[in-house]
């Protein structure tokens, strides 16, 4: 983690602005209580790992000219038709979405039986809240079988960017954006200033990369996702999974949506095999 003199600042849960002192509402977006203490971290140590610092993967070029450098089609199916709907028509290349729900709802289970695809796409499951044996142990209830899904325990950002440049996914799943942490931010796991930070990485990497990515967020006891505001203008995709746990039935509803429409929805069945 970043070292050095450390200064204490608010950031609002709801907008990202910064303040030098606390109060009980946001000047900028008149949010109540929003305030939340954080460390500032050092303009060396963000430099370092700003992932603005990568180049861009290819060149600008001309609008018109893009046709003809599109790698075939650029969507992927998830394989769930339902869950193809609420997308508006699958996962597509170099889009970052972001899918959250309650503890419980069926998050990871969703996505898990995502992986378990017959084709050979590779997939990069990161999980920074359960380990390997209770990944296998869901994956086998769930029949999942796929040579080309790899897991990774990991909720260092800088260390999953690393080994997704040693496999080159064609997807990734984060489970959960709350657990990720950067190494140039002090602040803890689940902050403000984390959530964003990590999310930028991730962000980046897709970009640079062209795979597609999930990032799985928790909410709050409102129902709004947990961490900043902000969170959900970066991604291209924002996806909450519904559902009372004491029952059977599932929904799935996109509220932003850069490539498809947020008017459909996706339904589900719970049961013991997913």
């Amino acid at each position: 983690m970043a070292k050095g003199s450390e200064k204490t600042i608010f950031i609002c849960s709801e907008c990202g602005a910064v303040f030098d002192k606390w109060n009980g509402r946001c000047r900028e977006c008149g949010s109540w209580n929003s305030l939340v203490e954080e460390k500032k971290v050092p303009k060396e140590a963000l430099a370092s790992t700003s992932p603005l610092l990568i180049p861009p993967a290819r060149p600008a070029m001309p609008l018109v000219d893009m046709d003809e450098h599109t790698d075939g089609d650029i969507r992927w199916y998830t394989g769930m038709p339902e869950l193809d709907r609420a997308l508006g028509g699958g996962l597509v290349k170099g889009s970052v979405s972001l899918i959250s729900g309650e503890p419980g709802i069926g998050k990871s289970t969703l996505l898990l039986q995502v992986c378990n695809r017959k084709d050979a796409l590779k997939i990069l499951y990161i999980s920074g809240e359960e380990s390997p044996h209770q990944i296998n142990l869901r994956a086998r209830r769930l029949g999942v079988k796929n040579p080309h899904l790899y897991f990774l325990a990991e909720t260092e950002v800088e260390k999953i960017i690393h080994e997704c440049e040693r496999i080159k996914p064609d997807l990734m799943i984060v489970d959960s954006i709350q657990t990720a942490g950067s190494s140039g931010t002090s602040a803890s796991p689940g902050s403000v200033s984390q959530v964003k930070q990590s999310a930028l990485h991730f962000i980046a990497y897709t970009k640079m990369a062209g795979c597609a990515t999930v990032l799985v967020g928790h909410v709050n006891k409102d129902g709004a996702i947990a961490g900043p505001k902000v969170l959900e203008h970066m991604v291209d995709v924002v996806l909450y999974f519904e559902g009372e746990r004491n029952q059977s039935l599932r929904v799935v509803r996109a509220v932003k949506n850069r490539f498809g429409s947020t008017n459909e929805i996706g339904v589900f069945e719970m049961r013991s095999t997913g």
